[in-house]
């Protein structure tokens, strides 16, 4: 459909714009600055701070910029006398509304209030602040609530409402008492709030910011790159805030296709409270205990047991959340070049539902029916559950496929039985646009009967693990390969552990090689340890559950001697005379090629 385009004068200068903009889309678009404060990109605007009022031709008051419709031949001044004197005006109001004595400021330097000061050379407050010491609320686990500091601008609100679609937060008391609260009168951390700091991102003041990263610096002293999340498979845009070699925070990445700026707590902020300790040398046992060792020491060790192994005996495992070049390099090496049974997953991928087309995360927003089928995404992949009640929102039903309720189920217009899928197949066929999510629990029945949608429904596979989908594509099996390992290879990443099941598995005198960033019991037990890096430290590639292949970056280099997974898998398939590829670009090139030409 063509797209209408208006002529418009900001300034003096002729701009066109699609029909549908408003002023202040039609005046970034052009390269025209318009202050604002409550505004944001990510957000519907409400014109609620009067700061990007503009002067239109033809109209008796001055109009905010944020929400006036620009019309064929609309005439706009942004910067007269008139317009200057408003806008102190207002900042002069909202200065005066609280205590702005703020340190936040001068230690983080992430006040979109002080910008405009420093912008209209308020230089004294003209009226005197409101005295009332408000409370500050330090309940959550992850961020703190400071109302001295809140300018009402109902950003975080509004932020809750539309991206995560949680609705904890809502305007509290009265006039110039008026606060923000959470659900009503409770405190943060026992609230309903689930900590996807969507609010923290969008403050414009001190009012909302993080623990983890409170007065280490201003933005000016940061480094941002821009990344992607494998804590779970949707594969969020993330960008990645570092000072020197340390983390200070998560942020959110408001172009990333995927999420377009959604973040969840598990992509936010528990990466920053990982505490487990690190393994940072290569470690060998030497008389029945773990020791220091250098790679070239501990690289021989795992190839010269490797090379002396059967292929039968060859047992290889790795995490689902590595990267494609990872997890392509570790089952070309031991399932194509060394022959072993498989290349197996600690976390199983999970089958794609046949005859149907693949979906896209995108679908989810234009739906008229969700049907969501063994699984729980709020758990599990919560980025998703935000997409599922957008869709909600906009007129679409959910119907959850499962004997025991999840997060989800209030939501939900029925619940069916997995028994049940005659039922479920009836809803499924009446709809226009139906959506299938399922997860790992679908039962076979289920997905049987689902096939008869055929592309009438289009699926998306909800992956246990991070790049599950790529290590579908690339032929890995679920759980450990059948057969007596005498030897077995390990990669844990940051896995935690690998189970019960899995441990029980191994047999007492498996001689066991564990690449892990952390210590865990299971790598207590390794005869050759090999510390690899973790999230911030890795570039790659990974293939999120609809297919889409992204760039993962690193933000630091790897701590101590710990390597990339990739390259310390390169560097073992040299040792036993295997070249994988001359550089990172190669092995890359190779692995995208590897994923792209498989069914995902």
């Amino acid at each position: 459909m063509e797209i209408v385009t208006l002529t418009i004068t900001i300034n003096g200068q002729t701009i066109k714009a699609p029909f549908g903009s408003t002023i202040l889309q039609a005046a970034r678009q052009a390269g025209i600055d318009i202050p604002t404060l409550c505004n944001h990109p990510a957000l519907v605007p409400v014109g609620a701070c009067r700061v990007c009022l503009v002067e239109v031709k033809g109209q008796r008051n001055l109009q905010p910029a944020c929400t006036f419709p620009v019309v064929d031949g609309m005439e706009v001044q942004t910067e007269t006398p008139a317009l200057v004197k408003a806008r102190k005006f207002v900042i002069d109001m909202l200065f005066s509304q609280r205590n702005h004595f703020c340190m936040f400021c001068e230690m983080s330097g992430k006040c979109e209030l002080q910008d405009l000061g420093y912008r209209y050379g308020i230089d004294h407050w003209i009226y005197s602040t409101y005295t009332k010491r408000f409370p500050v609320d330090a309940t959550s686990p992850y961020f703190l609530l400071d109302h001295n500091r809140c300018v009402l601008c109902s950003r975080c609100l509004r932020a809750c409402d539309e991206l995560p679609v949680n609705r904890t937060l809502g305007l509290g008391q009265r006039g110039a008492d008026s606060m923000i609260c959470a659900d009503g009168i409770a405190p943060l951390g026992s609230s309903t709030c689930i900590s996807c700091g969507s609010c923290v991102q969008v403050c414009p003041t001190g009012a909302l910011f993080e623990k983890h990263s409170a007065f280490m610096g201003t933005d000016e002293k940061m480094s941002c790159t821009k990344s992607i999340c494998s804590f779970c498979s949707i594969g969020c845009g993330m960008t990645i805030v570092t000072r020197g070699d340390q983390v200070q925070r998560i942020e959110s990445d408001w172009e990333a296709p995927v999420n377009g700026g959604r973040l969840c707590r598990k992509g936010r902020f528990e990466p920053l409270y990982d505490g487990r300790k690190r393994l940072t040398t290569p470690l060998v046992r030497r008389n029945g205990k773990l020791a220091e060792a250098d790679w070239d020491e501990a690289l021989q060790i795992a190839s010269e047991h490797i090379g002396r192994t059967d292929a039968a005996a060859l047992g290889a495992l790795s995490s689902g959340d590595a990267t494609n070049e990872a997890l392509y390099l570790f089952q070309r090496l031991f399932r194509r070049e060394l022959g072993a049974a498989g290349a197996g997953l600690l976390r199983g991928g999970i089958s794609r539902l046949t005859g149907m087309k693949p979906g896209k995360l995108s679908d989810l927003e234009n739906s008229d029916l969700i049907l969501l089928i063994g699984a729980d995404p709020t758990k599990d992949q919560p980025v998703a559950s935000f997409l599922i009640k957008r869709a909600l929102d906009k007129g679409a039903k959910l119907v959850i496929v499962d004997d025991r309720e999840n997060s989800l189920s209030p939501f939900a217009w029925q619940t069916v039985p997995s028994g049940d899928l005659d039922k479920l197949l009836v809803m499924a066929v009446q709809a226009s646009r139906p959506v299938v999510l399922h997860g790992a629990e679908m039962t076979a029945d289920a997905a049987k009967s689902l096939m008869q949608l055929g592309k009438k429904a289009v699926a998306i596979a909800l992956e246990p693990a991070g790049n599950g989908c790529a290590a579908r594509a690339l032929g890995f099996q679920n759980g450990l390969p059948s057969g007596t390992h005498r030897l077995l290879y390990i990669l844990l990443g940051e896995e935690k552990d690998i189970g019960e099941n899995l441990q029980q598995a191994i047999a007492p005198d498996a001689f066991l090689i564990v690449q892990a960033s952390y210590t865990s019991p299971l790598a207590e037990k390794a005869h050759v340890l090999l510390p690899s890096a973790i999230w911030s430290e890795r570039d790659g590639t990974l293939t999120n559950t609809e297919g889409r292949v992204q760039r993962a970056r690193k933000a630091r280099e790897p701590l101590g001697e710990s390597r990339q997974d990739w390259e310390i898998l390169a560097l073992l398939a040299d040792r036993l005379g295997r070249k994988m590829g001359e550089s990172f670009d190669d092995i890359s090139a190779q692995t995208v090629r590897e994923v792209q030409g498989k069914e995902i």
